[in-house]
């Protein structure tokens, strides 16, 4: 069963950045610098499948919306719903009123973010050595 929780405590931040590690700098090579920027500002998520950190994923305010990142789901978890749940409670968090909600998809999660009415806007582009499309959603608007 997979459970999506907003981090609460310390241990669950823990949890959070034992995933982002192991995703993001390990596996992904990206610069540790990078990744702990604006950690105080960002409301945090943690996926739980079967009492087991699994995956997570954070949002925060920006001046041009709310922009969702980090979405990380450890390898041996992946293709068994718990990016959908990711991206499913992250979305049902947003403040009402929220009209603008965008970030940075690797390629190959393009489609898990289109499911949920994410549109590519812009051309490709790297990130950290890594292919990304600028998604955005407008909640409310009609397609």
């Amino acid at each position: 069963m997979i459970e999506v929780k907003k981090a609460a405590g310390q241990e669950e931040l823990d949890s959070i950045h034992r995933i982002r590690r192991k995703v993001f700098i390990e596996e992904q090579n990206c610069p540790p610098e990078l990744e702990w920027e604006s950690e105080d500002e960002c409301v945090h998520f943690l996926a739980m499948l079967n009492g087991e950190p699994a995956g997570t994923a954070r949002w925060w305010p920006t001046p041009k919306g709310i922009k969702l990142q980090r979405f990380a789901v450890l390898k041996e978890y992946r293709g068994i719903g718990v990016g959908q749940a990711l991206v499913k409670a992250v979305l049902d968090d947003l403040p009402s009123g929220t009209n603008y909600v965008y970030l940075h998809a690797q390629i190959q999660a393009c489609s898990l973010y289109e499911k949920f009415g994410f549109k590519k806007e812009g051309p490709e582009f790297d990130e950290v050595g890594i292919r990304h499309f600028k998604m955005v959603l407008r909640p409310g608007e009609k397609s």
